[in-house]
């Protein structure tokens, strides 16, 4: 069976319309035309339009940029599709989110809620994967990257960070970030994001 045969998981699927339809919901809220979120957050029209529609899974770059027009971390907007948050989140419940072509899985370990400004996610970049964001979701946002497994460099403020297993790099990010996994195995790692 080919990667390309294999059948999508319901759970999955559910998650991917849910989103669409959130990211159209979100878009209608302030009245926006595509063309004029198209404008604000850099993504072509044809491309959200297919989000909106569930004909394709927005990128971890599309996403980002998205969030950042909306004002929302990417937990927050994937918590959002979920119906209510809950105080413990089994790990088989977990929202798992994936770009596969950019080589990039993204779990939201702890649910994000409207009343509080932390969450914690864990994050695993396959070898050679390397994923540029070009705004952060929210000015100002800290987060704390802890190495479990692999290498990883971070490149924010125009500063490259090269971390070990173990290692923790805090940061405020108001630029541009960069997260690269230069291999030769995978890399894994927790991240803990909480709002301004």
């Amino acid at each position: 069976m080919r990667e390309d045969d294999v059948v999508a998981d319901p759970v999955d699927a559910r998650l991917a319309d849910r989103l669409a339809f959130r990211l159209a919901e979100l878009r209608a809220e302030r009245g926006w035309s595509l063309e004029e979120l198209a404008e604000r957050s850099g993504v072509s029209r044809s491309t959200l339009s297919r989000a909106e529609r569930a004909e394709t899974s927005p990128t971890a770059a599309v996403l980002n940029r998205l969030c950042a027009v909306y004002g929302r971390t990417m937990s927050r907007l994937l918590s959002e599709v979920e119906t209510e948050p809950a105080l413990l989140v089994r790990a088989a419940e977990q929202p798992v989110w994936e770009d596969r072509p950019a080589g990039f899985v993204r779990r939201s370990v702890s649910p994000p809620h409207a009343g509080l400004r932390g969450e914690l996610v864990e994050g695993r970049l396959a070898a050679g994967a390397d994923i540029a964001y070009d705004r952060p979701p929210v000015p100002g946002l800290e987060q704390h990257v802890w190495l479990l497994e692999g290498a990883l460099e971070i490149t924010a403020q125009d500063v490259e960070h090269h971390l070990a297993a173990g290692d923790c790099l805090r940061m405020r990010v108001w630029g541009p970030t960069r997260f690269r996994c230069p291999g030769p195995g995978g890399a894994r790692y927790a991240l803990a994001v909480v709002l301004p």
